[in-house]
């Protein structure tokens, strides 16, 4: 949830990109690292993902404290076949492991056509968009899956088994913005009930259900339950997908065993991430392609709207806007933020 218009501040994203990087490096994260993590953060704010952005650092941070997340990992890929690779993260942070597989695969397709790499002893990567991002950047067709703590039962039942395990989408497009999907397979993550428990409002009926199994509008008898799966089963069906992907395969955490970064004090979370790249032109030139992707997209725009939209649009299209308007103006973030953010780089 962006914060209120009357509170805000705005700071620049390479601003709060060096913060961050400085409140990590005060707990022992090496420069490096730091900035691919404060970099993914201040991504996922700039394309108005909050719930994904810097308001996680100081959870983040506690959990560095407490010895639940290994600083310095030692990456080291091991080649498990031509075209595919395993990552073992080491329990370090997501952001880092993540960033380290989508470079390796795109060395690897580079070199192949097509990568797959797993990573498994990870912990929360942040918006999947961002390393499909980084795929699209140097040419490649992305898929992006990764799992998480068990937060939304399978169809039909009420204890919390799967995540809401994202899954991400991402296409090179040469004459305007790529095509980047960026999806959970709930119908709300559990991040915007979380803001919604802080700015003490309701959620919508059909985002959760209680601790009993009921729908529930309350946020705080949502946390205690679990979200739903977007589209009934199909959702649930893709939460499952995700969790056989990114954790079953992976050999991390898998059918409910991956850790919760907010409840679970005493053990790692285990989280397993995969990442599938290919050459746009594996199949077609290049140059057909771009032409292609190009006819593609202008024939959603061009769509008749429905009542109520102004166009039809694709799917990251209002992401890439919010983008290129808070690099120019800079991002919104609540006074408070600031500060603890400033006090956990001071030390």
């Amino acid at each position: 949830m962006a914060p209120d218009s009357e509170t805000i501040q705005r700071i620049a994203a390479d601003d709060m990109a060096a913060l961050a990087s400085a409140a990590l490096q005060r707990h022992a994260v090496p420069q490096h690292d730091s900035e691919i993590i404060a970099n993914c953060l201040v991504h996922a704010d700039l394309r108005g993902v909050e719930t994904h952005g810097v308001v996680r650092l100081p959870g983040y941070i506690d959990r560095l404290r407490r010895g639940l997340i290994n600083p310095a990992p030692v990456l080291e890929p091991r080649m498990v076949g031509s075209v595919a690779a395993s990552l073992d993260a080491q329990n370090g942070f997501g952001f880092v492991a993540a960033t380290k597989a989508t470079e390796l695969a795109i060395n690897i397709a580079t070199q192949h056509g097509v990568a797959l790499v797993s990573v498994h002893a990870s912990n929360h990567f942040g918006m999947a968009a961002t390393y499909v991002q980084q795929a699209v950047n140097a040419g490649f067709v992305c898929f992006v899956f990764s799992n998480a703590s068990p937060t939304m039962p399978p169809w039909g039942g009420r204890t919390p088994i799967f995540g809401t395990n994202p899954l991400a989408f991402g296409a090179p497009n040469a004459n305007a913005d790529p095509f980047i999907l960026d999806m959970s397979p709930a119908v709300a993550a559990r991040g915007k009930i979380r803001a919604a428990l802080r700015n003490k409002t309701a959620i919508p009926l059909g985002y959760a259900l209680d601790s009993e199994g009921r729908p529930t509008t309350d946020p705080a008898a949502a946390l205690a339950g679990v979200v739903l799966p977007v589209g009934g089963h199909k959702g649930a069906g893709l939460a499952i997908m995700v969790d056989i992907l990114a954790g079953l395969m992976s050999g991390a955490g898998f059918a409910g065993s991956v850790g919760n970064q907010y409840g679970e004090d005493n053990k790692p979370q285990d989280v397993g991430h995969f990442f599938i790249l290919m050459r746009p032109d594996l199949f077609i030139p290049r140059e057909e392609y771009d032409a292609r992707m190009c006819i593609l997209i202008e024939t959603v725009q061009g769509c008749l709207p429905a009542e109520g939209f102004a166009s039809a649009r694709m799917p990251g299209e209002a992401s890439a806007e919010n983008e290129r308007t808070r690099r120019l103006e800079g991002i919104p973030y609540e006074p408070a933020l600031i500060s603890t953010i400033k006090q956990l780089a001071a030390g």
